[in-house]
């Protein structure tokens, strides 16, 4: 058995993983909100400090 030249396949190209490579995943989303979430309540912790402590100097 030969094979045609007209019988020729392609290989199938593979899915395209275009959510993996442009959007991050929901759990980096959600630390990075946590994060700036509690960033920002320990500078105001350490800005309401150094206000407390100026005023009574």
């Amino acid at each position: 058995m030969s094979a045609e030249p007209n019988d020729v396949t392609q290989p199938e190209r593979p899915p395209a993983r275009r959510d993996v490579e442009d959007k991050l995943p929901r759990g980096i989303w959600v630390r990075l909100l946590v994060y700036v979430f509690a960033g920002h309540l320990v500078a105001a912790f350490i800005y309401l400090l150094f206000t407390l402590g100026a005023s009574r100097g």
